[in-house]
């Protein structure tokens, strides 16, 4: 491999990984917005707004990060994943009691999201920019 496409890989891993981090500060952001509106008592609108952003976002981006990892060939891949279906499917879970009345976001689920989330970005995505750091 000429020290060229080296140099080419090696940037786009940098941009990759810049990007996904980018995208994790946005996240975490959403997340704390979402407690503080909880720990407020805001308005059920504005907390079904956040989290509904939250929600959203959460998809792109595990379905981004997740094209950049098979794409990749990350050797962890499966793990990692499993971890982004556990943080949606709770998070479907809170919007499935928030549209038929039955429960309210209280601070201990934003609390939990927020402390999941946290984890896995100094835990699993860590490794994997660990990972894209060493493809040459």
């Amino acid at each position: 491999m000429s020290t060229e496409t080296m140099s080419k890989i090696s940037d786009f891993n940098q941009k990759s990984h810049d990007e996904t981090d980018a995208e994790h500060r946005i996240q975490v952001e959403l997340l704390n917005e979402l407690c503080e509106a909880v720990r407020k008592n805001s308005p059920p609108t504005v907390i079904s707004d956040i989290f509904q952003q939250l929600v959203d976002y959460s998809k792109a981006h595990f379905l981004s990060e997740e094209l950049l990892m098979r794409q990749m060939s990350y050797d962890d891949y499966e793990d990692h994943v499993s971890d982004h279906v556990r943080m949606l499917d709770a998070l479907d879970e809170i919007a499935a009691s928030q549209a038929s009345g039955k429960s309210v976001l209280v601070a201990g689920q934003a609390e939990s999201i927020l402390k999941f989330i946290k984890l896995h970005i100094a835990t699993r995505d860590q490794r994997f920019a660990d990972f894209l750091r060493g493809v040459k």
